[in-house]
């Protein structure tokens, strides 16, 4: 039996910031995004989308990566095209991370940061990373898919104090 009940099919993943003062270490953070099986829904996942790279299939691509925050508008952005996905993957994580190369640096100590999830023309997610502020990593989203095949969005920005390396192990979790 089919649904009349639609999901959700393309969004648009933007980040912002500013840059660090002359002579300081750059700001840098990435849009990361990690795909799940569903007999393994928050273990390992399967690949992962960062600066450099691609979903093997082309439907999770970092269409813009800025290592500085220098620019107009979005500095990071990220496609993700969730009704193309193969069905044996149920579960998509979105996460940020500050790259730590310049020494230890939280969310709190980079300005006018902002991460924006969009479907078409309607903002899903939007957040300032204010109540992860001492964090050096975040999951801002998890798409699921559910029993009809369709994908829903699970709200909610969760910190960690992990370096690049080690979120990629603990944002599925």
């Amino acid at each position: 039996m089919s649904t009349l009940n639609k999901g959700i099919e393309k969004v648009e993943v933007t980040l912002k910031w500013d840059p660090s003062p002359a002579g300081e270490p750059d700001n840098d953070l990435d849009l990361i995004a990690a795909t799940y099986e569903a007999d393994t829904p928050t273990d390992k996942p399967v690949y992962l989308v960062h600066f450099d790279s691609r979903s093997p299939d082309g439907t999770i691509t970092l269409n813009r990566d800025s290592r500085t925050g220098q620019g107009f508008g979005s500095d990071e952005v990220m496609t993700l095209e969730l009704e193309r996905l193969a069905e044996r993957y149920t579960r998509v994580v979105v996460g940020v991370v500050i790259q730590q190369s310049g020494g230890p640096k939280t969310f709190g100590e980079v300005p006018n940061t902002e991460v924006q999830i969009r479907e078409g023309y309607t903002d899903l997610v939007r957040d300032d990373f204010a109540s992860v502020a001492p964090s050096k990593s975040a999951v801002v989203a998890a798409f699921t898919r559910d029993a009809d095949g369709e994908w829903r969005l699970q709200k909610g920005l969760r910190g960690f104090d992990a370096d690049p390396n080690t979120f990629t192990a603990l944002m599925g979790g």
